[in-house]
């Protein structure tokens, strides 16, 4: 392994990636945009008046398509495929793997003995039946059931990728269930559009038809030299470094945030760019982030479903542009100890079709009256399902990150600026039950109008919290980077669904009783303020106080991905989903086991490859450093006889005692790893399987990495077998 990290530095250092992967930028990359999507432009083209028509109203509305027109839809995309090369066509959709799936099938299609052409119907754009018996199903069926849908998704548009038509898709099994990400979300959107344009309608603007929330996800990342990654066992197999002790330069200096961007990983951002503005992903940042060799870029907002299959999308292709310039790329959470994580932030918000920003205060009273009913109910809906937006968030690479001064703590708590906290307090004051007409006024000129003046003030944000307003939308920053952003949208959605249904319920029954539309609102949202005060908090998320103050409120502090898993199936999270038709209980208890299944099989690889670096590698060359010590010590003591060499020799033999030490612990700690291993798998079920993992096998990690970690300061540079810290984070 020693030679083969020093191949790879040495390859590194001949190589010139300035020549080599130099990349052109067009004059305007605007011209670019979609050029690789079925885009609206190009169905205008392709498509006849009357399949145009069809396929915006599905977009738009959710008409169903009929079969005659998706016939027509199949051969205009097949006849612009073949346009742009074109081979094979596959529905692309993304099961409970974490990644992104699709089986190519191809044009071309026999007809006689000796002719063929290039065939797609409506029938194979509309559906198709992956073999899909291995993909996660959480027990709904069983191994030789194979059989699994994917059905075209109209709303997020056909994309070229190389010679394949991709059609995004959602994946449901034979007997109904969802077994994907992107069925969840379409109905979570479903709903709150619904809830959402109920309240506009009856109390705000009768123009407005729809709602539709809108993301914007920030994508960090590490780039690692290619030949310096597969030098590296864990960082193959498990994505992130198991052992390795902290350089003398990490990020300490803050000289790498913001700093210039390194030659070679610009030609690799500009490419990226180029291809992602081809697929009609709006790419417009990018970014050195806090750690070495850890870079950050994000789109413009957009539609959630879309933006979420961008994002998916997205980090394929980031894969495949790294790979060509012989970087490999990290999405782990935490692929380096000492050093900052990488998440991706999900900044969330509510549009209208009549071009407003519903969590964006406007130019009078009753739009900021508007923005102060869906700004408090999406607080008051954190508040209630706070643990639900916990357990979206969890995985075991995110355990690593969260509250590890990087990324917000595990508690769930919303900033919203200490300013927009005061109008808060003053609407808390507000009279039970009708207003006198200067109470109402001093309320509307006082109060409401003068949130668009403090928000102007109050766009700082506070990076400990998980949940923070940013002037016109929430900035869900606990995500974790590996992430599918499906998973809290789905959740996110879904809980200001309800919460504004129930709001409507509330604010009705009081008109009913005799107030007046912005009478009963307030008298509601006055309630909802006191209600949710609980998760408002504008401190430090890292402090100890923090934690015992969240205590003493009743938050939650669910630190592990099985704590917060072990909350998912609370009758009330059951009753939200099933109420709101986004899943039912067998998939929500499917889902649970899935994703305890998963957690488990991640530390148990984990486990399993330190145990195999840790004897195969750390301690053989540990004993060959120390018997050259030995040799060493032998050598003095035969030239400078007892007396001397007890004084020369003193430090070799401390050496050899520490070394001998740290083998010994390794060997030890390793052995009891093995069998915190066996004896977590040994559980009866899921659930007591991802305990064991986390409460058993995880505290051996740091022991083992403790003594390795220190054999590396001890051990020849050249013979130690791992590429170090210094020169994964460092070599550019």
């Amino acid at each position: 392994m020693s030679s083969l990290r020093f191949k790879a530095l040495e390859l590194i250092s001949q190589k010139d990636f300035r020549r080599e992967n130099a990349v052109e930028v067009p004059a305007k990359l605007s011209s670019l945009f979609c050029e690789n999507v079925f885009s609206e432009e190009t169905m205008r083209e392709y498509l006849t008046k009357e399949a145009f028509t069809s396929i915006q109203n599905a977009i738009k509305s959710g008409v169903k398509i009929q079969r005659d027109v998706a016939d027509q839809i199949a051969v205009a995309m097949k006849d612009w495929s073949l346009s742009k090369g074109v081979t094979h066509y596959t529905h692309w959709f993304q099961p409970l793997t974490g990644s992104t799936a699709e089986k190519h099938d191809s044009f071309f299609t026999p007809f006689e003995s000796d002719r063929a052409i290039e065939r797609f119907a409506g029938g194979m754009l509309i559906q198709q039946e992956p073999d899909a018996s291995s993909f996660p199903n959480g027990g709904i069926r069983n191994t030789f059931e194979a059989r699994g849908y994917t059905a075209w998704d109209p709303t997020s548009p056909a994309f070229i990728m190389g010679t394949t038509l991709c059609i995004p898709s959602i994946f449901i099994s034979y007997t109904g269930e969802t077994l994907d990400y992107k069925a969840p979300l379409l109905r979570a959107l479903s709903a709150v559009d619904d809830a959402a344009t109920d309240i506009c309608r009856s109390y705000f603007d009768k123009n407005v038809t729809k709602v539709t929330p809108t993301l914007g996800w920030e994508q960090e990342y590490f780039l690692v030299d290619s030949a310096l990654y597969q030098s590296r066992p864990d960082l193959v197999i498990t994505g992130k470094t198991l052992l390795g002790h902290s350089p003398a330069k990490g990020q300490q200096l803050d000289d790498h945030y913001f700093g210039s961007i390194p030659t070679r990983v610009m030609n690799f951002m500009k490419e990226l760019e180029i291809k992602s503005i081809q697929l009609g992903i709006p790419v417009t940042t990018r970014h050195n982030e806090v750690a070495p060799n850890q870079f950050e870029l994000a789109p413009m907002f957009e539609e959630v479903n879309v933006a979420v299959d961008h994002n998916s999308l997205l980090m394929d292709l980031m894969a495949r542009v790294a790979h060509k310039h012989h970087f490999h790329i990290l999405f782990h959470e935490k692929p380096f100890a000492g050093v900052n994580g990488s998440g991706k932030h999900n900044n969330w918000s509510l549009a209208t079709d009549t071009g407003e920003n519903l969590l964006s205060p406007g130019k009078n009273p009753k739009k900021n009256l508007q923005f102060l009913t869906f700004f408090v109910n999406t607080l008051k809906a954190v508040h209630d399902y706070d643990d639900l937006l916990r357990v979206s968030i969890a995985s075991a690479g995110n355990d690593h990150r969260l509250g590890a001064n990087e990324a917000p703590p595990a508690i769930i708590s919303t900033f919203i600026g200490s300013q927009l906290f005061s109008v808060l307090e003053e609407l808390e004051k507000v009279k039970d039950g009708k207003l006198s007409p200067e109470e109402k006024t001093d309320l509307k000129l006082n109060v409401v109008g003068k949130i668009p003046n403090i928000l102007l003030d109050n766009t700082d944000r506070n990076r400990t919290s998980p949940f923070a307003f940013t002037g016109n939308k929430f900035e869900i920053r606990a995500v974790g980077s590996s992430a599918n952003c499906a998973e809290v949208m789905t959740v996110m959605n879904a809980i200001a669904a309800k919460q504004f249904k129930t709001f409507k319920i509330e604010v009705d029954a009081l008109v009913e009783s005799g107030l007046k539309k912005d009478e009963a609102i307030f008298n509601v949202l006055r309630e909802y303020i006191k209600v949710s005060k609980n998760i408002m908090f504008e401190g430090d998320g890292y402090s100890e106080e923090w934690a015992i103050e969240a205590a003493e409120r009743g938050l939650s502090n669910l630190k592990t991905t099985p704590q917060a898993l072990s909350r998912e199936l609370d009758p009330k999270y059951i009753a939200l989903f099933e109420e709101l038709g986004i899943y039912t209980h067998r998939e929500m208890e499917a889902r649970n086991e899935i994703k305890l299944e998963k957690y488990s099989t991640v530390i148990s690889i984990e486990a399993r490859v330190l145990a195999d670096i840790a004897r195969n590698h750390i301690i053989p060359s540990a004993l060959k450093y120390q018997n050259r010590l030995i040799e060493n010590v032998k050598g003095l003591k035969e030239i400078f006889g007892e007396v001397e060499f007890k004084t020369l020799a003193k430090e070799q033999m401390s050496l050899i005692r520490d070394i001998s030490g740290h083998v010994s612990i390794i060997k030890v700690e390793v052995e009891n790893l093995l069998l915190a291993i066996e004896n977590a798998k040994s559980k009866s079920n899921s659930r007591e399987m991802a305990d064991s993992f986390c409460d058993e096998v995880i505290p051996f990690f740091a022991k083992i990495r403790n003594s390795s970690d220190e054999l590396e300061m001890m051990v020849d540079d050249e013979l130690w077998p791992l590429t170090k810290y210094r020169e994964l984070l460092f070599t550019k």
